[in-house]
């Protein structure tokens, strides 16, 4: 019983079962027992009909059940009975298997689904310092070990109930033969104690083990093409044979562990099964119908007991996952952004930062330190700077992935942190260098953007973004399917999808994050024509090196190591000499270096 107390301790926080679940498993569970015990006390009478003889006590009382009864049809009672009660219980153990299947698979999906709310609705500082694989270890492995530790559970309910059922019938049989063999029972289960500390060490190895194999997989799905370019095809083998090999090398030790329960118990308790037996050759004939049932009630509770122990044993095997997912869904030790509730009838005025820092972690330089911008409304400003000056991290406290360290950030004078985190943004759509396609049709991607966008708006958008044509020049259109990370199409093909996605969510801030630096000329010339085009009267926020994108910006937002260090329009900004008119001049030179390489590339006319 204590075994079972700490199982549904350690689950029931997880499993948020109502109550009536557990209440029909334990009502199933005891009727089960109930109608076991029963019919195995019908020995009793059967034994006793068949040998004429009588008994004193529980025996006695069996068998006075059924002395109504006319002598030539007390046995076919007696075995209708039997039968009976042998029916009953195979069906109700029939039900209390569906039960518990049912809500395993339920706890199972509830787990799933818990856990991916929890990741969309953490902090993205959270995400940020723990693994991807061991992430998704607990999403795909763990939850499906914890509902597993539920079955177990299930089974230790059923099995309890039986246990302490049969446990009374044999006390009232006879309770010197039942102290000695409880007795017995317990110095075996100390011995199985022994092995299920061993089996819960070795748990977290597995858990470890199986998050390392994950974090390795999925590094390779994502690096796929520089593994290849590379050549380093062998290299990611061997570092995968190895996680792998980890992985089988724990769960044999975690399963040899576990699997050396139930022949263990097999074989400390039949010498106890003997020992009955001898004690039975010493009773008299009228005594030999309540040893027989004493011995097979033993019998009937020999597995019960081996099952309990090694569902025990099980349940320690299983912790580690338990733990990993009971830690994964507390709310308590977890950053959140929480939501706030005003929502501006319109944004007119800008967005401001006051004084505002921003540090990742601690012990780590501040991405931003003391910041202090407008961007307004309804202008294109480009944020130009060198690599890690905090240009990504200013768009990050934009779209309120991060909240900052410290000062404010203002949107038309409001707070961000006191206006409703949805309809944030929903006013904005943000299209970066690396492109995000799933592995789903070509409209299904853009109308991402707007899930309930009409053909017209979804034609619309392709034909802002400049990729109608394209599209309509694939197989099926509009329904093609573009594979993983849309990889049937070309970097501009895949960039002008991106814009289409944004485009058809109408938005009124649209931020570019590098959204054309890896374009070539005719590419990055068709999506600045879509920018130019959709950006009018809109709030754009740029992030670029190329000078034909930074050139139309109303204002420049110049950042180095954290600080903003220029701002102004163009012109502005590189008749000063400062930061900006450096990288101006270096930019210009790169290329206009670049375009006469190209030209003499080209062949003569």
């Amino acid at each position: 019983m204590a075994i079972l107390l700490r199982a549904l301790r350690a689950l029931f926080p997880l499993l948020r079962l109502q109550p009536w679940v557990l209440s029909a498993m334990i009502i199933l569970g005891v009727l089960t027992a109930l109608s076991e015990g029963l019919s195995i006390s019908l020995f009793i009478p059967l034994v006793q009909n068949q040998m004429g003889t009588g008994s004193a006590g529980m025996a006695g009382r069996m068998a006075a059940l059924f002395e109504a009864i006319p002598a030539e049809r007390r046995l076919l009672w007696i075995g209708l009975s039997l039968l009976l009660c042998v029916v009953l219980k195979n069906v109700l153990t029939y039900c209390y298997f569906l039960l518990s299947q049912w809500v395993n698979a339920s706890i199972g999906h509830r787990l799933r689904c818990g856990i991916l709310h929890q990741l969309l609705s953490v902090g993205q500082s959270y995400l940020d310092t723990n693994d991807s694989g061991k992430l998704l270890n607990t999403l795909g492995t763990d939850t499906w070990r914890v509902s597993s530790a539920f079955g177990v559970f299930a089974n230790m309910i059923i099995n309890t109930c039986i246990t302490l059922i049969l446990s009374v019938l044999l006390l009232l049989i006879s309770w010197q033969l039942t102290l000695i063999t409880g007795c017995l029972l317990l110095l075996i289960s100390q011995v199985i104690q022994q092995l299920a500390r061993r089996v819960k060490r070795l748990s977290g190895q597995a858990t470890a083990a199986n998050a390392n194999l994950a974090q390795r997989m999925l590094e390779t799905f994502d690096c796929l093409r520089l593994i290849r370019a590379f050549g380093r095809e062998r290299y990611e083998q061997d570092r995968f044979d190895m996680a792998s090999r980890e992985v089988r090398k724990v769960f044999f030790k975690l399963d040899r562990n576990s699997g050396l329960v139930q022949p263990l118990s097999e074989v400390l308790i039949a010498p106890l099964l003997l020992g009955i037996l001898l004690v039975m050759t010493l009773r008299t004939a009228g005594q030999m119908a309540v040893s027989l049932t004493f011995l097979i009630l033993l019998y009937r509770l020999q597995p019960r007991i081996k099952q309990l122990d090694a569902d025990r044993v099980v349940l320690d095997g299983l912790s580690a996952s338990v733990e990993e997912v009971r830690s994964l869904l507390d709310e308590t030790d977890k950053p959140y952004l929480r939501s706030g509730t005003r929502v501006p009838a319109s944004l007119e005025k800008r967005i401001l930062f006051e004084n505002v820092s921003l540090h990742y972690g601690s012990g780590k330089r501040a991405a931003l330190e003391s910041v202090t911008c407008s961007i307004s409304m309804g202008e294109t400003t480009a944020l130009v700077g060198p690599s890690g000056a905090g240009k990504s991290s200013l768009i990050s406290l934009i779209c309120r992935f991060y909240d900052p360290s410290s000062g404010r950030l203002l949107i038309d004078d409001i707070p961000l942190k006191e206006l409703d985190l949805a309809w944030w943004r929903n006013q904005m759509a943000v299209v970066s260098q690396e492109v995000y396609l799933f592995n789903a049709s070509v409209a299904e991607n853009i109308i991402y953007g707007k899930l309930d966008a009409t053909r017209e708006e979804l034609l619309e958008a392709a034909r802002k973004a400049h990729a109608l044509e394209f599209i309509e020049e694939l197989t099926e259109g509009f329904e093609t399917v573009l594979g993983d990370g849309g990889i049937r199409l070309s970097g501009g093909q895949r960039q002008r999808l991106a814009l289409a996605r944004a485009f058809i969510r109408d938005p009124q801030i649209l931020i570019l994050d590098e959204a054309t630096n890896s374009l070539d000329l005719i590419s990055e010339q068709v999506v600045q024509d879509a920018l130019e085009q959709f950006g009018r009267e809109r709030t754009v926020l740029i992030i670029a090196h190329r000078i034909s994108t930074i050139e139309h910006a109303d204002k420049v937002i110049v950042l180095d190591a954290g600080r903003v260090v220029e701002s102004g329009p163009v012109a502005h900004l590189v008749a000063t000499g400062g930061l900006f008119s450096r990288f101006y001049a270096l930019q210009l030179r790169k290329e206009r270096s670049g375009e006469e390489s190209r030209a003499h590339a080209l062949p003569a006319q």
